[in-house]
């Protein structure tokens, strides 16, 4: 302890900015080699197995999911309480434990073996949570979580890319491909969570700019629900509907591109890569908004501009007017502009704009439990209802509903939250050491 606290001394005299970039990185090493865990057996196919008439990959997705979702109903609780010490030995514990459920899948036969993609999923689902309580309330929050939300867009095809790869070079099966791929991120997730670690707190000058970042109990974080309720529905609504098909996408990305006639086992990282680049420059620009409420409201415009290049490019593709990797490429974009934000810097402007005493990880939780739940109920109705149809027609449908619906309720989100500013101040009285203020 001691020669951490002396290595995060020394730390504290760097340069912010180099500080800033230090922890994007890292922040963006631990959840990338946390996908490892995750998403190696989504390379897999698992051609020609069913179990009960539904194809043995999506009882994985499913099973795997599940596990997802209720660790977001439980990390609402966990996340929201966390203690800054314990995060390190949170992380390193969790995918421990996901990394295990990995090696039984292979052991285990199947289909005996998908309780594993649960046990592996449950854990996972709190790393988000821990990761970016490293990097909120901080000046320079929106570059490091912009970076840090580039990997939920880069590692998923960056990940199976490898599983593909060590599938077909190594020819070992697709059973063992998961526990294998997540094998060679050990090391560098023990290096990335050390570096993080030695980032020091938020100084007295973030805290003034976005406001002091502390746990949150019971009776805060309901209030907190109270006081912005018609916001966080309109919120959920979105981030369900965006969830959903980006769950999908990350799913059945495999499925889908075959589908579409393709066979090129790089083009998830291709086109993964295009659209992290163009959202980690839209994201680091708003660095350059100092006024809360203004950031706030250009996120907002943000996610109903991906909601129109959903919508928009769906229809140019069902006339034939693009191709599919166009579609796909814009359809991909269109949902990481709505999804991303949410899980970086919309909740951190919302706190920052009215002076609201709480932490990012708890409304992240809230939205992912709601977004995860509405993603497996999609996937039984799916394979229980229209077992029949492609994943890329179901995916087109689905992109296409998300452009619209979620549009419409992105502009009512923000007329809502841009109202509440003005007024908020006007009719209500501080609580506590919870205070409002309009910035």
């Amino acid at each position: 302890m001691k020669i951490m606290e002396s290595l995060r001394a020394r730390v504290a005299k760097w340069p912010y900015p180099l500080i800033s970039i230090l922890a994007a990185i890292c922040a963006f090493g631990t959840y990338t080699s946390m996908y490892a865990f995750r998403k190696g057996f989504a390379a897999g196919t698992f051609t020609g197995e069913q179990y009960f008439h539904v194809d043995y990959k999506v009882w994985l997705v499913i099973a795997q999911v599940i596990g997802y979702t209720l660790s977001k109903f439980y990390g609402i609780k966990f996340i929201a309480e966390l203690k800054p010490g314990q995060r390190a030995k949170s992380i390193f514990v969790l995918i421990g434990v996901a990394w295990l459920a990995l090696l039984l899948f292979a052991i285990i036969p199947a289909p005996y073996n998908i309780i594993c993609l649960f046990i592996n999923g449950f854990p996972l689902g709190m790393i988000w949570g821990l990761v970016f309580s490293y990097l909120e309330g901080r000046k320079s929050t929106e570059f490091m979580a912009a970076v840090l939300s580039i990997s939920l867009i880069f590692a998923s095809g960056f990940v199976k890319t490898i599983a593909r790869t060590i599938h077909s070079t190594l020819h070992i099966s697709e059973y063992t491909m998961p526990f294998i791929t997540g094998a060679l991120f050990v090391l560098p997730l023990i290096f990335f969570v050390f570096c993080l670690e030695l980032m020091p707190p938020p100084t007295e000058e973030d805290i003034s700019l976005r406001t002091k970042r502390s746990p949150m109990n019971a009776t805060e974080r309901k209030l907190f629900l109270k006081r912005f309720l018609p916001g966080i529905i309109l919120t959920l609504v979105i981030y369900v509907l965006l969830t959903i098909m980006r769950d999908i996408r990350d799913n059945f990305e495999v499925e889908i591109w075959a589908s579409l006639g393709n066979k090129d086992n790089t083009i998830y990282a291709k086109i993964d890569t295009i659209i992290s680049v163009i959202v980690l420059v839209a994201m680091s620009l708003l660095i350059l908004v100092k006024k809360n409420l203004r950031a706030f409201s250009i996120i907002h415009l943000m996610i109903i501009s991906g909601c129109v290049l959903i919508a928009a490019g769906t229809v140019l593709f069902e006339f034939k007017i693009i191709g599919p990797m166009e579609w796909m490429t814009v359809a991909g974009l269109g949902l990481y502009l709505g999804y991303v934000p949410y899980n970086a810097i919309f909740f951190e402007r919302m706190i920052a704009s009215f002076h609201y005493r709480s932490n990012v990880g708890f409304l992240i939780y809230v939205s992912d439990s709601m977004g995860y739940l509405g993603s497996v109920t999609i996937l039984l109705v799916k394979e229980l209802g229209r077992p029949s149809i492609s994943w890329a027609t179901f995916f087109k449908e689905g992109v296409l509903i998300v452009g619209v619906v979620g549009g419409v309720c992105a502009v009512l989100s923000l007329i809502y939250f841009l109202q509440r500013a003005r007024k908020g101040n006007k009719s209500e009285e501080p609580q506590g050491e919870l205070t409002i203020q309009i910035v």
